[in-house]
């Protein structure tokens, strides 16, 4: 079990997708359970800048020692942002999924209505348990 502990407002999937609205771009990674049950993070494929995608599509791919594993948008939008560090680097994921691990940033364009299905972190580690 991780030790570190989300930021305030983290909202995740069943899909094992996190989400942090800052109010003006949402950032999306992979929880710490899911990097858990993976393992060993070796690489990481993430979309281009200005794709868009929908709640629910694949948005990338990770490659763990134990298996390979697609992505899904937790919520709607554009990205705007990715984290090029886990390019070179994908073991970012495993040391800090909350900071150094995020995936993508997007505008999200229907945040609120996104929101529905998504748990709170405290209700999402129960679920998972």
């Amino acid at each position: 079990m991780s030790t570190q502990r989300p930021p305030e407002g983290i909202l995740c999937s069943k899909s094992h997708e996190w989400v942090l609205d800052d109010g003006e771009l949402c950032t999306i990674g992979l929880t710490d359970y899911a990097v858990e049950q993976l393992g060993d993070i070796v690489f990481v494929e993430l979309p281009e800048i200005d794709s868009e995608f929908a709640k629910g599509e694949v948005f990338a791919t990770i490659e763990s020692v134990k298996a390979a594993s697609e992505i899904y948008m937790p919520v709607g939008g554009k990205v705007v942002e990715i984290n090029e560090e886990l390019i070179n680097a994908p073991e970012l994921i495993n040391e800090n999924v909350w900071e150094k691990g995020w995936l993508i940033k997007v505008k999200c364009d229907t945040l609120s209505e996104d929101t529905l299905g998504l748990m709170e972190y405290e209700d999402y580690r129960e679920e998972v348990a």
